[in-house]
């Protein structure tokens, strides 16, 4: 599968790799959601070419996930706002943020922590049932198909093969 080709496939994984998925993008996304907005902020926080954070950015922007806005008519320049699109990777962000938090550390400890401003308490991400409310684990989760699932079956001996796998990891 080639890297271009993931938007078009029929996971909602791929399809968000093929958008988020790379390293400078994620870095990008970090900063916005610290409330970073102009081009010289993300270059300057990240270290980034012009070149690399302008395509990007304009990724970004094409996929919904950031809105650009002029703040300065001359020479013209633009803020990148989050849009609802781009809001919504807030859970990503964070369950991304927590797995570094716990395996990535070092003796200093965690280099931000995140405070919720409704009860003023620092807190740790976590996920939990939709419907019930339960914390989950990978080991409580079961999949099957949804609406948008292939309508050809699957190789048997590929679906044979991961549910080997899936039998190891339980």
């Amino acid at each position: 599968m080639k890297w271009k080709e993931l938007e078009e496939e029929p996971c909602s994984m791929a399809r968000t790799i093929g958008v988020i998925g790379d390293r400078w993008t994620l870095l990008i996304l970090r900063e916005c959601f610290l409330r970073t907005r102009r081009f010289e902020g993300f270059q300057s926080a990240l270290g980034i070419t012009r070149h690399l954070l302008a395509e990007r950015l304009k990724k970004l922007v094409r996929q919904g996930i950031l809105r650009r806005i002029p703040y300065q008519e001359s020479p013209k320049r633009h803020e990148y706002i989050l849009t609802q699109k781009g809001l919504d990777l807030y859970p990503i962000m964070m369950a991304i943020v927590h797995w570094g938090d716990t395996h990535m550390v070092d003796e200093r400890g965690r280099p931000l922590l995140h405070q919720h401003r409704k009860c003023g308490k620092d807190f740790d991400p976590v996920m939990v049932c939709s419907e019930c409310g339960e914390p989950l684990s990978a080991k409580e989760v079961h999949t099957h198909p949804g609406p948008g699932a292939r309508s050809t079956p699957p190789n048997p001996a590929s679906a044979a093969s991961k549910a080997k796998a899936r039998s190891r990891a339980a």
